[in-house]
């Protein structure tokens, strides 16, 4: 049985599952990211090696990474039975990563001749950038992320964004790969260097940067997190008893916390619809009345919305951030918002930020709008539009700028809100992310997320708060500590107290630069592997026969 097993981990797939088991281990709902440094070994031994066993390595690789992102992403499948589609789907895609990963690598080393502790950091932060994009994007899971307590380490991400945490980590995997005998090759020492030396860098780096320029707190900010497991389906009662919810828990912290400047409520936790619209508006095609009877409803809607807005302020008597609906009807028709409305202590509606990231299948249908039939066929009722800029608070003397739910997930969509504010004048000092979290029912996703607003939080050096409906909320400083965390799937009102943080950025300014370079040495490398592999078909390689055999990716 023994011997059974040794053959089994020597093969193509016994290092594809290992690999990708010890990964699992080290992302939530197990948690042991010291595994995350280890990982990734078998699969650059599968990058060094002079040929892959089995008739379809690439199929087997591809098999261990769908089955990995398919227990990695197990909480898509809680919201309704159909995301269950969505998230067996996502895992197909994300698959494509590992054998893509194995084979860039092998180019690399067997054809380029580039050192495999090179040759693996490069082509994975390269894909991990492809990852972050393609497809509207998704970064949850992401080596970097597993490392978000080792707070000295994950500095760097304001260099390079968490894309330099993978490349570090990857690094190390690959020089602790290569000290091991592979192919005639024996054990080897020297890979101890460039790792000490690259982990050393990086955590000097850290130390240097840690708690430098931060201004004396300025805000007292409460966020709210109720527990509401949330079902895709419509129920008013629910909604009512949602609203009072959040009411008694705001009334709460009106009381728990003296000289509050705001109180902040999660993504769409406010139940009335906050209904806005243009004096040309025209009905929808659905309306069934005449324009007079749309014209009451629309204006007795918004009258009544505001009114409850202004009631909560008013009764609390501190300005809110509420997660809200928000329905705009203009001469072209009606615009469906995912939002956050401002409203001041005397319950005036000041401003709003519509959601500018929208999530595919999870928020809008694609190219529903020109075929509504696609519409039904998923449990969505209605797809939403997508705001179309992003928005700072103003509040004493800093600026808020709020992001919703998976947005924080994406580095480049913070990045981008931030930047486009500063070039108005309006840099926000602190950053706050809206999310319902209440679909996944206090699954690991929830660990997932808060850890996206760890890294967001370092990248661009200022306070990251979280308001979450069923958790985690959470007040993270420029450092990316988590300073306060709120409970899973149970209620509490968390008190921030946040500062400005004078530090600057580089990932800020130049954006993902760096691992855009890892990207277009992914390219250069898929081209030559494409070369080689065309040439191999029509018999014409570069090299002689002898030379070939084995060290072209099959």
């Amino acid at each position: 049985m023994l011997g059974k097993l040794a053959h089994w981990h020597d093969t193509t797939l016994g290092h594809a599952v290992v690999g990708a088991a010890l990964y699992w281990a080290a992302l939530p709902p197990v948690d042991l990211w010291p595994l995350a440094w280890i990982a990734p070994v078998w699969w650059v031994l599968l990058v060094r090696r002079r040929e892959l066993s089995g008739r379809r390595p690439y199929v087997v690789l591809w098999l261990a990474g769908f089955g990995f992102w398919l227990a990695a992403f197990h909480w898509l499948r809680l919201p309704h039975w159909a995301t269950s589609f969505g998230w067996i789907a996502l895992a197909f895609y994300l698959g494509f990563y590992l054998p893509a990963f194995v084979a860039l690598g092998r180019v690399a080393v067997h054809r380029l001749r580039v050192p495999v502790i090179v040759a693996a950091p490069v082509v994975w932060t390269g894909l991990e950038l492809v990852r972050a994009h393609l497809l509207t994007g998704i970064t949850m899971g992401a080596l970097s992320h597993t490392q978000y307590r080792w707070i000295e380490l994950i500095q760097i991400s304001d260099l390079a964004g968490a894309y330099a945490v993978d490349f570090v980590v990857m690094l190390a995997a690959a020089c602790l790969a290569r000290m091991v005998p592979c192919d005639g090759k024996g054990w080897a020492l020297w890979p101890l260097a460039p790792a000490g030396l690259v982990l050393a860098a990086a955590l000097f780096y850290g130390w240097m940067r840690l708690d430098g320029d931060c201004q004396v707190p300025g805000l007292r900010i409460a966020l709210v997190q109720g527990s509401v497991d949330i079902e895709l389906k419509h129920d008013p009662s629910r909604q009512k008893l949602i609203h009072r919810h959040y009411r008694d828990l705001t009334e709460e912290a009106a009381r728990r916390f003296e000289s509050l400047d705001l109180i902040i409520w999660p993504e769409t936790m406010f139940r009335e619809t906050l209904v806005t619209f243009d004096e040309d508006a025209a009905p929808p095609e659905d309306w069934q009345y005449g324009e007079a009877q749309f014209r009451w409803a629309v204006e007795e809607t918004s009258r009544r919305s505001r009114n409850e807005m202004a009631d909560l302020a008013l009764r609390s008597g501190v300005p809110l951030v509420l997660g809200v609906d928000a329905y705009h009807y203009g001469a072209g028709g009606v615009e469906r918002f995912n939002s956050a409305a401002y409203v001041d202590r005397t319950g005036r509606l000041r401003d709003r930020y519509d959601k500018m990231h929208r999530v595919l299948f999870g928020e809008y249908v694609p190219f529903a709008d020109r075929f509504p039939w696609l519409q039904k066929l998923t449990p969505l009722p209605v797809s939403l539009d997508a705001g179309r800029r992003p928005v700072a608070f103003e509040l004493k003397t800093l600026r808020i700028a709020p992001n919703i739910c998976y947005e924080s997930v994406l580095p480049q969509v913070i990045r981008r809100q931030v930047n486009l504010l500063a070039r108005e004048g309006r840099e926000p000092d602190v950053l706050v992310n809206l999310t319902n979290d209440g679909w996944f029912w206090g699954s690991s996703e929830l660990d997932m997320h808060l850890v996206c607003g760890v890294f967001r939080a370092v990248e661009c050096r200022k306070p990251f708060l979280i308001a979450a409906n069923t958790g985690f909320s959470a007040w993270i400083d420029g450092d990316g500590r988590i300073l306060a965390r709120g409970p899973r799937r149970a209620p509490e009102v968390l008190l921030a107290e946040v500062a400005g943080d004078a530090r600057s950025s580089f990932y800020l300014r130049h954006g993902d630069l760096p691992a855009g370079c890892c990207l277009a040495a992914c390219g250069l490398l898929a081209a030559v592997g494409l070369w080689v592999w065309r040439a191999k078909r029509s018999d014409r390689g570069w090299w002689p026969a002898a030379d070939r055999r084995g060290s072209v990716p099959r």
